[in-house]
């Protein structure tokens, strides 16, 4: 999708820049350039598309839906969607601000938020062709079950009150789903509330592809090998650390799980690794302060941190 951008961005740095593919700085500066550009685009589109979408549908009527299952279901329902949603963090983002506006369940939100960049089916797609079936198909249950367990939980401490961001329903999206909108309008009130959420949002986004940028850049593959090599207890809690601050897409970091287990990484602390780089990393987090709670966000980490700590133990003593 971003082919023709990434071959106009390698254009600008190494013909007209001229600057030389082996240097760190160039790795950080590609890799922000590429980043932020990619996001914004992704940004604003997905704001669009679920905003102007919410003009059509009866949100209140998949509210009512999921509220009339019970909890567990709608975190279940919520992951098993996110499979299907082949987004990073940073784009889930969008999706995730619509299930608020929706007034979908807290919980249930952040079950779609922790499963749609673990368990895309461009990663489910790479990690088959790396490693087969049966470790595929491990990481796809055990993904499923940090996103249900991470959202039930978050659900069940009731932290509302954390969301920093209004939410209250979009004119013509409640009782009657084709309320008085003709089709201008509802484009403009879609792109109306794309810009003000974009307002908001990007210096979140800059500063968040910044550090990312600079750790891509400057902290090479063998650093991390080395100290999350062997099968010393420390060594899955500290993929999951180093692997935070690395912002990546599923499909971006898994050429990278494929070296670190050539150079001595532990099957379950690399996928450990992965999961951390795709499912809390930094720029997620700079981009969601804006919409929740430091508080909410700190327990969201902890908890889903948790979860892959434990299924990197999980891995390692089993394969």
């Amino acid at each position: 999708m971003f082919t023709p951008w990434e071959k106009l961005v390698d254009f600008l740095i190494y013909t007209l820049f001229g600057m030389d593919k082996t240097s760190h700085l160039t790795s950080a500066l590609h890799f922000f350039i590429y980043d932020t550009v990619k996001i914004f685009i992704l940004l604003i589109a997905i704001i669009f598309l679920v905003s102007y979408l919410r003009t059509w549908f009866n949100v209140e009527k998949v509210r009512a839906y999921l509220q009339g299952k019970s909890e567990f279901t709608g975190n279940i329902l919520a992951s098993i969607f996110g499979i299907i949603t082949p987004f990073c963090t940073c784009s889930a983002i969008p999706l995730f601000l619509g299930f608020l506006q929706a007034r979908i369940p807290l919980g249930v939100t952040f079950s779609f938020l922790i499963s749609a960049p673990l368990n895309n089916e461009i990663a489910i797609a790479m990690l088959f062709g790396l490693f087969g079936w049966k470790i595929t198909a491990i990481y796809i249950g055990f993904g499923l079950l940090v996103a249900i367990i991470g959202g039930f939980i978050i659900g069940r401490l009731n932290m509302e009150k954390y969301i920093l961001l209004e939410v209250k329903p979009m004119e013509g999206c409640c009782d009657n789903p084709t309320i008085d909108l003709g089709g201008k309008q509802r484009v403009k009130e879609a792109w109306d509330y794309t810009f003000d959420i974009f307002k908001k949002i990007y210096i979140y986004v800059i500063l968040g592809v910044g550090v990312g940028a600079f750790i891509h850049g400057y902290i090479p593959t063998d650093f991390i090998a080395r100290y999350t090599g062997g099968d010393a207890w420390y060594t899955v809690p500290l993929a999951v650390i180093l692997g935070i601050p690395m912002y990546s897409s599923a499909a971006g970091v898994m050429p990278l799980v494929e070296v670190l287990t050539s150079k001595g990484m532990l099957l379950g602390s690399a996928l450990s690794f992965m999961m951390a780089v795709t499912a809390l990393s930094l720029p997620e987090a700079m981009i969601l302060k804006r919409l929740l709670h430091t508080k909410l966000i700190a327990i969201f980490f902890m908890i889903v941190g948790s979860g892959i700590i434990l299924i990197g133990y999980i891995f390692n003593a089993i394969l």
